[in-house]
């Protein structure tokens, strides 16, 4: 079990001078470093693989790059606290263990799943009075209460731990000001197919690994990648349950192991294989599917187009985005709430990631489907923009002008009619210029809220232009 999943603090790293003991027996500060565990045969795969120098930490290039801050904290030149946001199986953990790992510093590792105030200020206490350079490492800060974040403060402030925090939530949302205020905010992106494909390559070859005991076959490869979502823990957890499937002969290697098929993919990972490739015609194909279903009101076949892009690792924020723009397009003023809906649930898909993304996506999929539909948005926005390309554009007229300056009204900037001084809101005005005086961009549907707003639409043109006799 790792010492984040037991309650209280757990200590690692070298401690200079004698290992101490206290009553109750061995001191807390023998416990392994979170990478040790990479030459246990035992050890689940993810965990074997664990880099052991940054040449090894696959993805993230630009956060490690030469002279870095987290270069510099990994090498054990810097001292600054580090918030590493992003989500799951990114790396986040694999550079705690590299941190912890320089030379001289003790490194002690909580989880804001079980841990307290209590041992929160036992860690920092315990590193203030030794005088050793302590790692402080919070997976899922995110978890903390404000109460519990406060107490990190002094630690951080005065120096007396390096604060390494995980967190796969927004921390402008999710960590309190003053301690992000003093610590690097460092966001991690989710592994490239191609970062993840190599990443097996080298799980299957490497002794640590699998060690050639088994093949892996190019459809194999292609589906873990995409099951894995640029998550690099459930890559390498998918393969190793899937290498079971196979039976691994310890004996066999190279062009004698046996091949790792998608079937044994698909029946490891128990669900069926979902043939969806993000880069090919099927991806173009499933999303075009999707968005024509939410704009066929299909709620359902809707639903099943989202779960196979979800299964298969689609970026929800791809996914979000296209709704966004769905909501105005085919629903617009049938539905004003549907934008709304839409872009809470790209707000969400950026901030939470997979696979907890998937509900508020779902929930925008099922009220944009339902919603009355409306393309009157976008026909509008088009007629406009065909005039101005066709050169139909003007001048403005003078009294819409900008008046605020002085000799304004010398150039002819008068006669601006104020709709608030009239008792209705709206007056007799004109507002385009004269090469598309008249014209009709906007033209309302019959369905849903537009079936009110064409006869608004029809009243306040008729007021504006003069024609309106009441």
């Amino acid at each position: 079990m790792r010492a984040s999943d037991r309650a209280g603090p757990a200590y690692h790293g070298p401690v200079p001078g004698p290992t101490r003991s206290t009553p109750d027996g061995p001191s807390l500060f023998d416990a392994p470093d979170l990478a040790d565990r990479s030459s246990d045969a035992g050890a689940p795969l993810a965990v074997r693989m664990r880099p052991r120098d940054l040449g090894e930490l696959v993805g993230q290039a630009e956060l490690v790059a030469p002279g870095s801050p987290l270069r510099r904290l990994v090498e054990g030149s810097g001292a600054s606290s580090v918030i590493l946001w992003g989500p799951p199986g990114t790396g986040k953990t694999t550079i705690a263990s590299l941190i912890s790992r320089a030379a001289g510093r003790r490194f002690v590792e909580l989880s804001a799943v079980n841990a307290g105030i209590k041992d929160v200020r036992a860690a920092i206490d315990t590193a203030r009075m030794s005088g050793v350079p302590t790692v402080l490492f919070i997976d899922e800060v995110h978890r903390f209460t404000r109460t519990q974040q406060d107490a990190l403060l002094p630690g951080v402030e005065h120096g007396w731990v390096t604060l390494v925090a995980a967190t796969t939530e927004n921390p402008s949302f999710s960590v309190v000001a003053p301690l992000l205020s003093r610590s690097l905010l460092l966001t991690l992106r989710s592994l490239t197919d191609e970062e993840v494909a190599g990443l097996l390559e080298r799980a299957v070859a490497d002794e640590r690994g699998l060690a050639g005991r088994v093949r892996l076959a190019a459809d194999a490869r292609g589906d873990l990648v995409r099951y894995a979502g640029g998550d690099a823990r459930r890559a390498l957890t998918y393969l190793e349950a899937a290498a079971e499937a196979v039976g691994v002969d310890p004996a066999a290697a190279g062009s004698e192991a046996p091949e790792l098929t998608a079937e044994h993919v698909a029946r490891a990972v128990q669900r069926a294989l979902v043939r969806y490739d993000r880069s090919g015609d099927q991806h173009y194909d499933v999303i075009s599917a999707f968005i024509k279903s939410v704009r066929g009101s299909d709620v359902d076949a809707a639903l099943h187009y989202l779960a196979r892009m979800i299964e298969a690792g689609e970026d929800p924020r791809f996914i979000a985005r296209r709704l966004v723009i769905l909501a105005s397009e085919d629903v617009g003023l049938a539905d004003p709430s549907a934008l709304g809906v839409a872009t809470a649930a790209m707000g969400a898909a950026a901030q939470i990631g997979l696979p907890e993304a998937r509900l508020p996506l779902a929930q925008a999929t099922i009220h944009l489907a339902l919603a009355p539909k409306s393309n009157a948005v976008i026909r509008a926005m088009d007629a406009a923009q065909a005039d101005v390309r066709a050169g139909r554009v003007g001048t403005v007229p003078p009294h819409l002008r900008d008046g605020h300056y002085a000799g304004a009204a010398d150039a002819g900037v008068v006669g601006y009619r104020y709709p608030h001084d009239d008792p209705a809101g709206v007056l007799a005005q004109q507002y385009a210029p004269d090469p598309v005086r008249g014209r009709r961009y906007y033209e309302p549907t019959g369905h849903g809220v537009e079936a009110r707003l064409g006869e608004l639409v029809e009243r306040l043109r008729a007021t504006i232009d003069g024609s309106d006799d009441a």
